[in-house]
């Protein structure tokens, strides 16, 4: 799964948002170490083709309009199956965004307690998460990170993890037009595994409130 990431290198984030055509001065990152769900988050989409992207403040929590208050409010999309299940198939369809991040957080569980790690590329370059947004009863708007099975180093800490796209996808992945599942799946790459590398952090990383620790990414 996707619990918590961390997104905190400014100049990176602008540097990618130049890069999609997004002029990112009203959306100036404040550098977060522990991003938790039910917390607003920058999140990149693109509402028509003949736009270009936009920084939208999105809920972390993905619960439809029409699901109403008692819904459940997943922060997380399996790939298996997020194209066919009636929660998520429209937005997979029309409603696709990205999060940018510097690097997620996982859980051993076979140590106790639970030993979280960092995983992040091996040159440190930003991560684009796969997403799918929605509006919300409130008229706001929620996401949830896609994830699929674990890859290369990702797979020695847990069994699941976001589905992270190769730039070069990026565009495909954004574009509203863009529906049909199956030309989805052959334009759009994820990024390699063997770029991810993971270390060891504090158990501090458990408590939300430490989220401007920058410590918080050192290896323990």
């Amino acid at each position: 799964m996707c619990g918590r990431f961390a997104a905190y290198d400014e100049k990176a984030y602008i540097e990618f948002l130049s890069r999609l055509g997004v002029t990112a001065d009203d959306h100036a990152m404040v550098p977060r170490f522990n991003v938790a769900p039910g917390t607003w988050c920058q999140v990149v989409r693109r509402v028509e083709a003949d736009t270009p992207p936009q920084v939208k403040e999105m809920w972390w929590g993905y619960r439809p309009a029409w699901a109403k208050g008692k819904a459940s409010q997943p922060i997380n999309a399996r790939v298996e199956t997020v194209a066919t299940s009636g929660y998520f198939k429209s937005a997979f369809q029309k409603r696709r965004c990205l999060v940018c991040a510097d690097g997620w957080y996982e859980w051993d569980k076979a140590t106790t307690p639970k030993q979280p790690y960092f995983l992040c590329r091996k040159d440190r370059k930003p991560l684009m998460l796969a997403g799918i947004y929605t509006e919300r009863d409130d008229g706001t708007l929620g996401f949830a990170i896609i994830t699929e099975p674990a890859r290369g180093a990702a797979r020695e800490i847990h069994d699941r993890m976001p589905v992270l796209l190769d730039e070069e996808s990026i565009v495909a992945w954004l574009d509203p037009d863009l529906t049909d599942r199956e030309v989805l799946r052959n334009v759009v790459k994820h990024l390699k595994a063997d770029q991810i590398t993971y270390w060891p952090v504090s158990t501090r990383i458990n408590r939300p409130s430490q989220e401007g620790d920058e410590s918080l990414i050192n290896p323990a």
